[in-house]
């Protein structure tokens, strides 16, 4: 059986801008498949050359064997995609909407009619189905949104931060419905930068970092490849680069310390891989206090997506949000969005 989505070798870039350096992943059918990374690192123009809305510099894509760029066509029969900002119009009922949404796919009127009210049922959007959406609430535009995209029953459903912006309870809805797919046999494709929206519902996972996979797997074999609990440590709030470096020797000597790194990015901290043990905490301060080295906080948990990227590139998740915005040149943005 052919994969439900295959991306080999991806490349896109938009002038000087390099948005997908080398991409590539596949995706079984029926299973929940995430795109973790921060903003900017090329999630979301992965999605968009995916759903023919962008075409690649170079790079193989494919919807359940489909070329999308020799049959853009036929794959887009197959593909639902959901994008970021809520495409819909306030003044249409949501059922007007879906009706609408149905006559573009050309979809049959009596079977439109079965299809709209299925996707309302799924999506608990019955009793706000003849109410403009104008009135809806964040939630409940997400959910019309979903069901805008399922309507012509893709074989893969793509999302691109399909929950950002929602309120606690309108994610959980959001995650249970995309669970009730998967048990449908329908394949999803999410992108997230919320590390526990991808632990949560993905059965495997790919971590882009500027525009290239760093890691993928499911999300157990990446927390056990990384290995070890996880212990912060701050000397200081903001310490001296020289003072991290004389703390990362020390606790290295350590016998039950895999690894440390000195995250620059959040004030020199120190970030461990240990060996599990009950008096870890207590061995390292005794062993800093010797050293005259004072601690400023401390402390430890299990491994977490969060620390399988801060392995892989030295830096956590967040780092990587605030440097792409602190970095963010907005007029190649407009470009990219022109496109």
């Amino acid at each position: 059986m052919a994969p439900a989505v295959l991306i080999e070798n991806l490349q896109k870039r938009y002038g000087t801008v390099v948005a997908v350096k080398d991409v590539s992943f596949q995706v079984e059918p029926g299973e929940i498949f995430g795109l973790l990374g921060p903003n900017g690192a090329g999630k979301t123009t992965t999605l968009r050359a995916l759903c023919t809305l962008t075409t690649p510099d170079a790079g193989k894509i494919e919807v359940s064997g489909i070329s999308v760029l020799d049959n853009p066509k036929l794959a887009r029969q197959r593909l639902g995609y959901v994008a970021q900002e809520v495409a819909i119009d306030k003044v249409l009922t949501g059922r007007e909407l879906l009706q609408l949404q149905a006559a573009l796919y050309h979809i049959p009127g009596a079977l439109a009619k079965q299809r709209i009210d299925t996707v309302l049922d799924l999506l608990g959007l019955q009793e706000y189905a003849n109410k403009k959406t104008g009135t809806y609430s964040g939630g409940l535009r997400k959910r019309l949104d979903l069901a805008a995209g399922l309507l012509h029953a893709p074989d893969v459903l793509v999302l691109d931060e399909p929950t950002v912006g929602l309120d606690i309870e309108s994610r959980f809805v959001v995650w249970d419905f995309l669970r009730q797919l998967r048990a449908s046999g329908t394949t999803v494709l999410i992108t997230s930068h919320y590390l526990e929206e991808i632990d949560a519902l993905a059965d495997r996972v790919a971590i882009i970092d500027r525009g290239v996979v760093i890691a993928s797997g499911t999300p157990s074999q990446l927390k056990d490849q990384v290995g070890g609990d996880r212990i912060t440590l701050r000397i200081q709030e903001f310490s001296p680069v020289e003072e991290a470096e004389k703390a990362k020797n020390l606790l290295q000597a350590l016998p039950f310390v895999q690894e440390v790194i000195i995250n620059s990015a959040q004030g020199n901290s120190l970030n461990l891989v240990v060996t599990p043990q009950n008096d870890a905490l207590i061995t390292i301060q005794q062993a800093l206090n010797a050293a005259s080295l004072p601690i400023f906080g401390i402390a430890q948990s299990r491994p977490s997506l969060d620390d399988v990227y801060l392995a892989a590139t030295g830096r956590t998740l967040l780092d990587a949000e605030l440097a792409a915005v602190a970095n963010r040149d907005p007029k190649a943005e407009k470009k990219q969005n022109m496109r």
